[in-house]
């Protein structure tokens, strides 16, 4: 991943040191296991610990990738330099093992590291969210289908429902850490024909992992598959909420805007421009870190018990698509924590409806009266269509209480429902009513009283 996109810690996870050191770490815990009951003594004891008092913390990746230039074998050129290094007891390393003991089992520990980074992100991101949502409780504002006022909800609710999403997010994520804590110490097309069951046990249970249940000469790409479906699910979440701070800081709308800070330009030729640019930015690196997933899906068919043509492709998909999710959580936490609500704005656009959002209410009304609902349905929504006219005519909305109006000069509406029944089904505070609940159940927090039953 570019430099412009990555964090420190993730990349790393990914360097050529870091993963030439696994590779170590590796071959010296089936080493170990060798040394002992499990390998039967196969391996004469104090040969690990002689390697690594030779070649821990002195690995150069640029030997390494020197030596491989003329093997053209990544996994030969390392243990090439080991045995530069630690001279005779070196022979012992790799006993039985095929390349893909080592380079399986230490991408599933460089992702299982990597996704327990990115959890860690996740938490801080739904704390955030969570944060908002308990701010703008009772904030009320327009909720929207097609792009349309539909009925009013709370702002609270909306960072709610995002935080929900990102714990979803969070629990596939962890899925997929488990499914990834698997390692392969079973040699040439994994039936252990010169190891054994119990070295592998033994060599990966001191890294960590669990012995793949049956291994060809790789591990199951399904896993890796798995786990790249998973980021990418995490980068939907966040663009969920990347999308809707790009609506609320349309100008027509101005329910919220990114924070913007001290210096900070939006554009270089209109200087009042205040860009939602952490939105769209977020917007286009999901879109990236969901072809990573297609890229998974297709490395799991592989010919017979392995041929390396996903190999190139974990080479590229793995470090980018973490180091892109764990950048895009600490952007989006920061998204969210600066977010500026303009909750003035949001009561003005709820308003400017003209009390159209309560419709429904009207049309329930009615019903409860006794009239048949696709009858109700058209007396409100022709009261309902001439507030829209007669806002259209006049360039805006429809004029505050027209539709009130329109409804209490209907025979239709009025011989049915009472002034004061109509009044009742305008009430913002009744049709928010559950909302507490909704954030209480979303958050984890105790549920709060029941609130007063539908009175309609």
């Amino acid at each position: 991943m570019i430099d412009r996109y990555s964090r420190p810690e993730l990349t790393a996870m990914w360097s050529d040191g870091a993963r030439f050191a696994l590779w170590l770490e590796i071959e010296l815990a089936v080493c170990e296991a060798m040394e002992g009951p499990a390998g039967g003594h196969r391996v004469p004891a104090g040969t690990a610990a002689a390697v690594r008092a030779k070649a821990e913390g002195r690995l150069d990746p640029a030997r390494i990738l020197t030596i491989e230039q003329t093997t053209r074998h990544d996994v030969i050129a390392f243990l090439t330099h080991v045995e530069e290094l630690a001279g005779e007891p070196a022979r012992w390393l790799h006993l039985g093992m095929t390349s893909s003991d080592v380079l399986d089992t230490a991408l599933a520990l460089q992702t299982v590291r990597a996704l327990d980074a990115i959890l860690a992100g996740v938490d801080g991101l739904q704390a955030a969210l969570a944060a908002k949502a308990r701010a703008h409780a009772r904030t009320p504002v327009m909720g929207r289908s097609h792009g349309i006022h539909a009925e009013p909800i709370t702002a609270g609710l909306t960072f709610a429902r995002w935080y929900a999403e990102v714990g979803r997010a969070r629990t596939r994520l962890a899925t997929a850490r488990a499914t990834m804590a698997v390692g392969k110490i079973a040699g040439a097309v994994g039936v252990y024909g010169n190891l054994d069951p119990a070295i592998e046990a033994a060599a990966l249970g001191r890294l960590g992992l669990q012995p793949e249940t049956v291994a060809t000469q790789i591990v199951a790409r399904d896993r890796h598959a798995e786990a790249l479906w998973a980021l990418a699910m995490l980068g939907t979440a966040i663009e969920q909420i990347a999308l809707g701070v790009r609506h609320w800081q349309r100008t027509e709308v101005g329910e919220a805007e990114e924070g913007f800070g001290k210096g900070q330009k939006g554009s270089s030729a209109m200087p009042h421009k205040k860009n939602p640019i952490l939105s769209e930015n977020l917007t286009g690196l999901a879109r990236l870190l969901r072809a990573y997933a297609g890229a998974g899906l297709e490395d799991v068919a592989l010919w017979h018990e392995r041929d390396i043509s996903h190999s190139s492709v974990e080479r590229v998909s793995f470090p980018d698509a973490t180091i892109l999710a764990d950048f895009m959580l600490a952007r989006a936490t920061r998204l969210v924590a600066d977010l500026v609500v303009h909750e003035e704005r949001m009561r003005a656009n709820l308003e400017a409806s003209g009390g159209l959002c309560f419709s429904e209410a009207i049309l329930l009304a009615l019903v409860g009266k006794g009239l048949p609902r696709q009858e109700a349905y058209v007396f409100v929504q022709r009261c309902a269509h001439a507030a829209l006219r007669e806002g259209a005519a006049a360039g805006g909305g429809p004029p505050p209480g027209r539709f009130r109006a329109l409804l209490g000069a209907d025979p239709d509406v009025t011989r049915h429902l009472s002034p004061a029944e109509l009044d009742g089904a305008f009430d913002l505070e009744h049709h928010l009513r559950h909302a507490p609940f909704i954030l209480a159940r979303a958050l984890g927090d105790p549920s709060p009283p029941s609130p007063e039953p539908n009175r309609r």
